[in-house]
C-alpha cells in the first residue's frame, strides 16, 4: 500500500511524523507522495483540510485518515499512542480494497471577468464584504429567491455544518445527507432588502447562485484558503458529484463526535 503524511508542522506532529514512517516502512508501506492510496494528516481538522486540498484531484484514488495530536476533530480518528494500530491495519489491508465512508464535499464555481473557475470544499466557503457589508441576489435554480443585504453567506457541507455554519445557528446535517447548507451573516431586512433569515438545505441537482452587486470588493473564503475578488460575477454552488473517502478501521459514529466536541460526558 501506498501512502503519505501531511503533519501539521509543531513538535508532537513532526515526531509523530517521523516514527510513524519508521514503523510503516518496517510493516512493508510505501511511502508515495504523489500517487498515495491513503494520506495520513497529523495535526488537527486544519491539517486534514490542507491534506484534503493538496489531493483534491486525486480523491478517486486517494483517501484520507487523520492523527490529532491536539483537540479531537471531526476529522481525526487516531491518537498519536495509536498510530501503530493504525499502520497494522493499513498493512493489513494492502491486498483488499481500502475500509472507507464516503462523505459529500461542495462544489464552487466562480466567475470573474476572466472566465470560470470550479473549487471544492471540505468544510465550507464563504462570500463577505471587504469594506462593509456584502449585498447579493440569491437565485436557486434559476429562479430568483431573494435579495440578501448584511455581513456575508457561509456554505457548508454536512460535515462542515459543525463548524462555522453552527456558529451561524445553522442546522447541524449528517454525512449521509447530500446537501449543502447556505446560511446568512447578520442579515439586514428592510423595504428593499428582504431576506429569509435561516439558513436553508439544497439536496443534491439543486444549485444556487449568489450575485453580489457590481463593484464590490469580496473576500473569499474556501475551507483554509482566502482570496479578494474585486471583478466577481457569480459564485454558484453545489452538492459535487464526487465525494471524499475517509479511512474506517472502527467505528466512530458521527453523532459521538458532536457530542464529544459540543455537549461531554451529561451528568445527571
Amino acid at each position: 500500500m501506498k501512502y503519505n503524511v501531511v503533519n501539521r508542522g509543531d513538535e508532537t506532529s513532526v515526531r509523530t511524523k517521523d516514527r510513524f514512517h519508521e514503523l510503516a516502512a518496517a510493516s512493508g508501506l510505501t511511502l508515495d507522495p504523489d500517487c498515495p492510496d491513503i494520506v495520513v494528516s497529523i495535526g488537527g481538522d486544519g491539517t486534514m483540510l490542507h491534506a484534503f486540498h493538496l489531493y483534491a484531484d486525486r480523491l478517486d484514488q486517494t483517501s484520507f485518515v487523520g492523527i490529532h495530536t491536539g483537540h479531537l476533530g471531526f476529522y481525526a480518528d487516531w491518537k498519536p499512542k495509536e498510530f501503530e494500530t493504525l499502520i497494522q491495519h493499513m498493512a493489513a489491508d494492502s491486498s483488499e480494497p481500502i475500509r472507507t465512508v464516503k462523505y459529500p464535499i461542495v462544489e464552487i464555481q466562480i466567475t470573474t471577468g476572466q472566465g470560470t473557475e470550479t473549487y471544492l470544499a471540505l468544510n465550507e466557503c464563504t462570500l463577505k464584504g471587504v469594506e462593509g457589508t456584502l449585498v447579493a441576489e440569491l437565485r436557486i435554480n434559476d429562479e430568483r429567491f431573494e435579495m440578501f443585504r448584511g455581513d456575508g453567506i457561509c456554505i457548508s457541507t454536512p460535515t462542515g455544518s459543525t463548524g462555522y455554519n453552527r456558529s451561524l445557528n445553522g442546522a447541524i446535517l449528517h454525512p449521509s445527507l447530500e446537501a449543502v447548507q447556505i446560511a446568512e451573516m447578520a442579515s439586514l431586512n428592510n423595504r428593499v432588502y428582504r431576506s429569509l433569515g435561516s439558513s436553508i438545505v439544497l439536496p443534491k441537482h439543486h444549485h444556487c447562485d449568489i450575485y453580489p452587486k457590481p463593484g464590490q470588493k469580496i473576500l473569499f473564503s474556501l475551507d483554509h484558503l482566502n482570496m479578494q475578488l474585486t471583478d466577481l460575477v457569480s459564485i454558484r454552488c453545489m452538492v459535487a458529484d464526487r465525494k471524499v473517502s475517509f479511512v474506517r478501521y472502527r467505528p466512530f459514529p458521527f453523532w459521538n463526535r458532536v457530542k464529544e466536541a459540543f455537549i461531554g460526558d451529561i451528568v445527571e
